[in-house]
């Protein structure tokens, strides 16, 4: 009898473990399918449990895996991806609808439209008029940034809408209206205006991925979200209705037509981070905010990183 298992003996002992280990992670172990399989082959062999169970494999093939619909085209792309490790996006088909999942960590527009935690020091000058070109607006008594005006201080510095002004020359503004913070700004020293500012806290980023039609998968109307198409990037990414876009990749769109915010979105790359906010905080904080001067006089300049 021999001290050490034979080589026989081991190979049926890992079978008999992987076959009782579930799979985590399907990417650790996938079989790739033979790319020359005909779309209508590929629907048939769509991610059933029974299919797969009958098929004897370990494993199911890539296009069994999570109902995921592939064409031919596509497994050809989704082999070439996988053989080629430095690839930044693969497409997949679910359906009808194609999404693409490229990597977004490095993405300028998710740098542009990040918000911040915590607190910052903002210090501002007043031009030639006494002007900051800075609107603020009460809400809950907080103090919150209403408008931006293109090329003034409060633009230069930074300041974006939808940001809270907690305190302007080490004055608290908590319980101010939104005439005592302008007060309070008209009577400032015009050389050093000092405000604590906390990044947008209503406003939320959401980044998407447009499809293989160059779609994201929502419907808008003067930049309210009214529809999100099912199992598209919008979905999968937890953008929801009634929310008013504020930023895309950081930029600015309130007071822009329909046709202007489509071009934006169709200019942008692949991956495309929109800021949203609820319409009903949205609604409030406009109240009062003519439409003319929301179009002529908010920054809707491409932010620097």
């Amino acid at each position: 009898m021999s001290l050490y298992p034979s080589l026989e003996d081991m190979k049926v002992d890992q079978f008999m473990q992987a076959q009782s280990t579930p799979t985590a992670s399907p990417s650790k172990a996938l079989a790739l399918p033979d790319p020359s399989r005909s779309q209508n082959e590929s629907r048939a062999y769509c991610g059933s449990k029974a299919e797969t169970a009958a098929s004897g494999s370990l494993y199911p093939d890539l296009d069994e895996f999570m109902g995921l619909n592939l064409s031919a085209d596509a497994l050809q792309t989704l082999s070439s991806a996988v053989a080629d490790r430095t690839s930044a996006a693969v497409s997949v088909c679910t359906g009808t609808s194609w999404t693409a999942a490229p990597i977004t960590g490095s993405d300028v527009g998710v740098k542009r439209a990040e918000i911040q935690q915590g607190v910052r020091e903002v210090v501002l000058c007043k031009d030639m008029d006494g002007k900051i070109g800075l609107r603020l607006k009460a809400i809950d008594n907080g103090v919150f940034v209403q408008l931006v005006q293109a090329n003034t201080a409060a633009a230069l510095a930074g300041l974006r809408f939808g940001d809270q002004i907690l305190q302007i020359n080490g004055k608290s503004c908590a319980g101010w209206s939104s005439d005592n913070a302008h007060k309070v700004l008209k009577n400032a020293n015009p050389e050093r205006i000092t405000l604590a500012v906390r990044d947008r806290p209503f406003e939320r980023t959401v980044t998407l991925h447009k499809d293989m039609n160059g779609q994201l998968g929502f419907i808008y109307k003067k930049g309210r979200i009214s529809s999100i198409v099912q199992d598209s990037s919008a979905a999968r990414n937890g953008l929801l209705t009634e929310h008013q876009i504020c930023e895309i990749n950081g930029q600015n769109i309130i007071g822009l037509k329909d046709a202007q915010i489509m071009d934006i979105l169709n200019s942008s790359g692949g991956v495309v981070t929109v800021t949203v906010m609820p319409v009903v905080i949205f609604e409030h904080m406009m109240k009062r905010m003519s439409c003319s001067i929301v179009k002529s006089l908010m920054d809707h300049s491409i932010p620097e990183v």
